[in-house]
């Protein structure tokens, strides 16, 4: 059983072709921008079976084309590694993709074994210094680099994603530091930039929350643009979601 927040059929953005998103319950960030604060207390969500998730993916199985396939994102889904490892195995038997969108702020045996059915990891790296990554979700960024480094040493695909957050996480210097830090990763595949939006502010009405972050603009094009000026200089490939 997993505890699950909600599903997304025909997601074109979690990772390649046309996926099933499964949004798990629970997460130790507090990302100062997260669009989906609903998802981050681990007492919601709906207690789902590994049973039904087979189910829904086989039944969109014929949207998913080649490359298209089950990610499975939060919240955060590496606290629910150890029951997440028996479906994978059961995807992986029944021909599917999988992928993994985290943080990276959970590692341990269950993980790496995880990881062993996991065709894709979409690494959220919030920002490369750590006391800048703390002051953005309350954490330091020691662990997800531990994470990293061992996608890195078992050669596991990564799609890396960064939200570029004006005043917190666009700084240049830092942009550089973090292309300096992960451009001999050879098992990055591309780099993603996703712009900074307020899309969820209304989440943070509904649930009694301060948006902290109310009075930061969103990104202008020269912004995005100057950032992936940067981190190309780095990455095979950057895009801008």
């Amino acid at each position: 059983m997993l505890n699950v927040h909600s599903f997304e059929s025909l997601g074109t953005y979690d990772g390649p072709g046309i996926r099933l998103v499964v949004f798990l319950q629970g997460c130790a960030f507090k990302c100062l921008y997260c669009a989906n604060p609903d998802t981050i207390t681990f007492n919601g969500g709906t207690e789902v079976s590994n049973t039904e998730i087979m189910r829904k993916a086989r039944n969109q199985r014929p949207f998913f084309g080649k490359k298209g396939g089950v990610t499975f994102s939060g919240g955060e889904p590496l606290w629910q590694a150890k029951d997440l490892s028996v479906l994978f195995q059961e995807l992986k038997d029944d021909g599917f993709n999988t992928c993994i969108d985290t943080n990276g702020n959970v590692f341990n045996d269950d993980v790496k074994n995880l990881l062993k059915n996991t065709d894709l990891v979409l690494l959220d790296i919030k920002h490369i210094n750590p006391d800048w990554h703390k002051t953005i979700t309350g954490k330091t960024n020691e662990t997800t680099l531990k994470f990293a480094k061992y996608l890195k040493d078992t050669n596991t695909p990564v799609w890396l994603r960064y939200v570029l957050v004006p005043g917190y996480s666009d700084q240049e210097d830092y942009l550089h530091e973090m292309g300096q830090y992960f451009k001999d990763y050879s098992n990055i595949e591309k780099l993603e930039i996703q712009p900074y939006h307020k899309l969820g502010i209304h989440k943070y009405e509904h649930l009694g929350m301060k948006y902290e972050l109310e009075g930061v603009l969103e990104n202008s094009a020269e912004q995005l643009t100057r950032a992936e000026e940067i981190l190309s200089q780095y990455f095979n490939e950057v895009i801008i979601n």
